[in-house]
């Protein structure tokens, strides 16, 4: 049974009924963006807004927003350089929604998805909400909304007061909401490395690595084993962690053969090249994983694996998903943050607002085709699979 569907079905479903029954409170915009305006939150933004230290993080955020800005802006380019030009690179960009298999990224559930979507607009909202009102442009409404599938959150300031307001002011409210998310990214991963890591350290020993993908031309998927699998030597070399991997790894060239112990059997296979540095074996998998085994002492925890597997992949993807939104938002395209910052700025050095506009059109259709680029992998592998439900060959 697909729990997945069905709660996808029934979330859904009750979004329906409840858009249905309140289809007058509702906004609609485009025709395919719905908001619910409310009140909800505008009273604690105007409590925090009194703190002056969250005047210095506005401050700091505009700086964040900009290094965040350069940063995804540059990393894109290379990437897609690299999509193009090298075979086997993975798109840079990749569509956040469950059953996508994301490379290095661990399965989305949809209540993992929903759940960690709709946390991080929620802050990211609530920040560009706090540093409006700090800087006195009037927030008329917040809520919820929704495009098609997408569930989010937003804030509405009032766009006269905020068009009329100092260019360092504008800066401060549109990096709010991507410098919170990237803050919060930041603590969660501090609190990954500092605390759940040695915490699920002292519970769980290493035992295994596992593999959810072969690639199919190269040496491991010619073998015909089925995935998934986990590797627990290569060459007699104990691998029974990702960084023993990796150092196992680190010298084997194309050409060479290597036998590798895993749960389905040993293999023995001849390395291809990586197809990023030929000098380097290849084995043609990808997908790594961790396996684990409980520590002496602590069986106790054996009934409830599955809760805290859900809770840890939960607090992965909310700081996968904060990190990746707020990186996003800081593009120079168009209608989000990080184009919002491009005009303000472009505004401020040419004084015209005709030039101001042609230069974010032209960054954003550059960035544009960027993003298209990185989505034709997925959007090929969609079409495939649509393809291969309707037997289309």
């Amino acid at each position: 049974m697909n729990w997945d569907l069905i709660s996808l079905l029934i979330f859904y479903g009750l979004l329906l009924i409840f858009y249905f029954t309140h289809k007058e409170r509702f906004t609609v915009q485009g025709k395919i963006f719905f908001l619910y305006k409310t009140k909800l939150g505008l009273k604690l933004m105007r409590k925090l807004a009194r703190f002056k230290i969250l005047r210095v993080f506005a401050s700091i955020g505009v700086f964040i927003g900009f290094a965040g800005m350069i940063f995804i802006f540059v990393f894109i380019i290379i990437e897609t350089f690299k999509l193009v030009f090298v075979p086997g690179t993975p798109p840079a960009l990749a569509p956040v929604l469950p059953g996508i298999e994301i490379e290095g990224a661990p399965a989305l559930s949809f209540w993992h998805w929903m759940i960690a979507i709709f946390l991080t607009a929620v802050v990211h909202e609530f920040g560009h909400g706090v540093a409006s009102v700090m800087e006195k442009i009037k927030v008329k409404s917040s809520g919820f909304a929704f495009m098609g599938p997408l569930l989010a959150a937003f804030v509405e300031p009032d766009e006269e007061q905020l068009e009329k307001a100092r260019v360092w002011d504008q800066l401060k409210l549109f990096a709010a909401g991507p410098a919170v998310n990237i803050c919060i990214g930041v603590v969660l991963f501090l609190g990954m490395i500092f605390v759940l890591t040695p915490a699920m350290g002292a519970v769980y020993e290493v035992d295994g690595v596992s593999v959810s993908t072969t690639i199919e031309g190269y040496s491991m998927n010619e073998t015909g084993i089925e995935v998934p699998f986990i590797i627990y030597s290569i060459n007699d070399n104990e691998v029974l962690d990702v960084v023993q991997f990796l150092n196992v790894s680190e010298d084997l060239v194309p050409g060479e053969e290597v036998t590798l112990v895993t749960d389905k059997g040993d293999y023995t296979i001849v390395l291809s090249e990586n197809p990023e540095n030929a000098s380097k074996g290849f084995f043609g998998v990808s997908g790594f994983g961790q396996e684990t085994k409980l520590n002496d002492g602590y069986e106790w925890v054996e009934g409830y694996e599955g809760v805290i597997e859900w809770f840890m992949l939960l607090y992965i993807w909310l700081f996968l998903i904060n990190v990746g939104i707020g990186l996003f938002n800081l593009l120079p395209l168009g209608p989000v943050d990080g184009g919002r910052m491009f005009y303000s700025t472009a505004l401020l050095l040419f004084k015209d607002k005709e030039k101001a506009q042609k230069a974010l059109t032209w960054i954003s259709l550059f960035v544009l085709g960027l993003i298209v680029i990185n989505m034709l992998p997925w959007l090929t592998d969609l079409l495939m699979w649509l393809l291969g439900i309707f037997n289309v060959s």
